[in-house]
């Protein structure tokens, strides 16, 4: 095993990293210093190796999708970098009934959409009032489940009324805004795959306009000139798309681009570009490999949490994460307020492992695989083609599961293609590395109730009453304290079950070419006050 860790560590020198951990400025949750006054004009370009799907934050789940919408439409509430809800369209954050079942929003007047017509408090109605319909057809149905009904008390005045109170309600309230008056004639049941909003021409009030996608080449947006909290600096903003990241920080050296996420196998060749400024904080986020349990391998849970024992995690973290990631255990972050450690933990061992697997019936057979009613022990790890880490880590977890009589196949799809197979209804898969992004709130419901199996985020299929009845509880917990210790046991429970192995928190790096001023560091949003960066020229 130590040879094949040399071997990979050679392998990432090759690929332009080595393990070397850098020396980075890190600015956690705080700007750059300006070097002068903010300059109108220019175009950011922003590079990236993963593509959108769809541009409607009611129906996307990936992160390229989200930094499209995150810059193209704007909600009632939003998130600052000290992960604290704050009011945007809103004037404030909600007043509040005395029982929580009232919500009440003001407004700001004078937001307009894109097209020049205002925003009101009908389209938020209309916005959220999808998510309760019945032919609604996206993944947060279950997030809304305590929601009665929306309704515009005057043009700038919004209330939700809940049947029961929801803890979470709060952070649920940054969806970005649709037009009613552009959406209206669609039925709930097409909306999702209307292309000529969702994907032609996406119209939000955010701070940029969309102009144009270029399939394999770029996505270009403009200044909203007409924004509400005033005209961004920047003239435009273009997505690069690249291969992967290799590609990534060859435009990132030659200056083609100003903006990447830096994996840490790149990051020994970034940090001694003198143009570019390194950022880093601790991301809201936690990456895994998933196990679909709808397929027999994965059933028997000594069989997962042998699969774990068999993984060196805090090898991975120090070799092909640099050292910049710390181990998981259970899927809840440290950033969050409902962290707990004190979870089973199935470090590597894979004497351990052998025996839990013996336990669950698996023999090896004449070529050494395990054998269980005549099947062998193969299956595939998917990751997404371009995210040279994810790779890494399939092939890594094959040679570790190789010691133990487990034959792996490490693969990697484009990445429409893979979140098509792994998502809901295919969940084409046996395995899947993979990161969450991970919500304000830590209910655990979208991704680990049985109920989200079918049409929601729980794409391993993972069912256990105890969970749904947490999940279906915890909500309706207003006391924070009392609620993190209900939570605790879902994640108790989540860490002993191994339905994932959790992999680790990792450090998030950004590299910012120096001309870049404004910048702002958030945990979970990548594309946070972009309106406010400018371009020193």
């Amino acid at each position: 095993m130590l040879s094949l860790l040399l071997m990979v560590s050679l392998f990432l020198v090759a690929c332009g990293g080595n393990n070397a951990a850098p020396q980075t400025e890190t600015n956690e949750n705080t700007a750059d210093q300006p070097t002068g006054e903010p300059q109108f004009g220019g175009n950011l370009i922003l590079g990236t190796s993963g593509e959108p799907v769809i541009f409607n934050e009611l129906y996307s789940t990936d992160t390229a999708s989200g930094d499209i919408t995150d810059l193209v439409f704007v909600g009632l509430t939003g998130t600052n970098e000290n992960l604290e809800v704050i009011p945007v369209v809103a004037k404030d954050l909600a007043e509040i009934s005395e029982d929580g079942l009232e919500w009440t929003f003001h407004m700001h007047e004078g937001v307009l959409f894109h097209d020049g017509v205002e925003v009101t408090a009908e389209d938020v109605a209309f916005t959220y009032s999808i998510f309760k319909h019945e032919d609604y057809t996206g993944p947060r149905a279950g997030s809304f489940t305590a929601l009665e009904k929306v309704e515009a008390i005057d043009t700038y005045t919004v209330k939700f009324t809940l049947n029961e109170a929801d803890a979470r309600f709060g952070t649920l309230t940054g969806y970005g805004i649709l037009p009613k008056h552009l959406l209206e004639h669609v039925p709930v049941a097409d909306l999702e795959e209307y292309r000529e909003f969702n994907i032609d021409k996406p119209i939000g009030a955010g701070p940029f306009k969309f102009v144009s996608w270029t399939t394999g080449q770029n996505l270009v947006l403009e200044a909203n000139e007409e924004y509400f909290e005033g005209r961004p600096y920047l003239d435009n903003v273009t997505f690069r798309f690249a291969s992967d990241s290799n590609a990534l920080v060859l435009l990132l050296e030659t200056g083609d681009i100003h903006h990447m996420i830096v994996p840490t196998t790149e990051l020994a060749t970034v940090e001694y570009y003198d143009h570019v400024n390194l950022h880093s904080t601790l991301a809201l986020r936690y990456d895994y490999i998933g196990w679909n349990l709808a397929r027999p391998l994965f059933e028997d849970k000594k069989v997962r949490q042998a699969l774990t024992h068999a993984i060196d995690r805090q090898e991975i973290a120090e070799t092909i994460m640099e050292g910049n990631a710390t181990v998981a255990h259970a899927p809840v972050s440290p950033l969050s307020w409902a962290y707990n450690d004190n979870v089973a933990k199935f470090d590597y061992d894979p004497e351990k492992a052998k025996q839990l697997l013996a336990e669950a019936g698996w023999e090896p057979g004449s070529d050494g695989i395990l054998q269980k009613d005549g099947e062998r022990f193969s299956f595939t790890i998917l990751s997404n083609s371009g995210n040279v880490v994810r790779r890494d880590i399939g092939i890594i977890a094959q040679q570790y599961l190789a010691q133990v009589g487990i034959e792996v196949k490490a693969e990697q799809m484009e990445w429409g293609a893979f979140l098509d197979k792994i998502n809901a209804p295919n969940f084409d898969f046996d395995a899947v590395v993979m990161a969450w992004g991970l919500a304000l709130d830590p209910d655990p419901s979208a991704i680990w109730h049985s109920k989200e199996i079918e049409n929601g985020l729980n794409r391993s299929a993972y069912r256990n009453d105890r969970v749904d009845e947490i999940a279906d509880l915890n909500t309706k917990i207003i006391d924070q304290t009392e609620r993190a210790a209900l939570l605790a046991e879902a994640w108790e429970i989540l860490a002993e079950e191994q339905p994932y192995t959790y992999l680790f928190y990792p450090q998030q790096f950004v590299a910012l070419s120096k001309q870049v001023q404004g910048f702002t560091h958030h945990p979970r949003i990548d594309m946070y006050k972009v309106n406010e960066w400018w371009l020193n020229q």
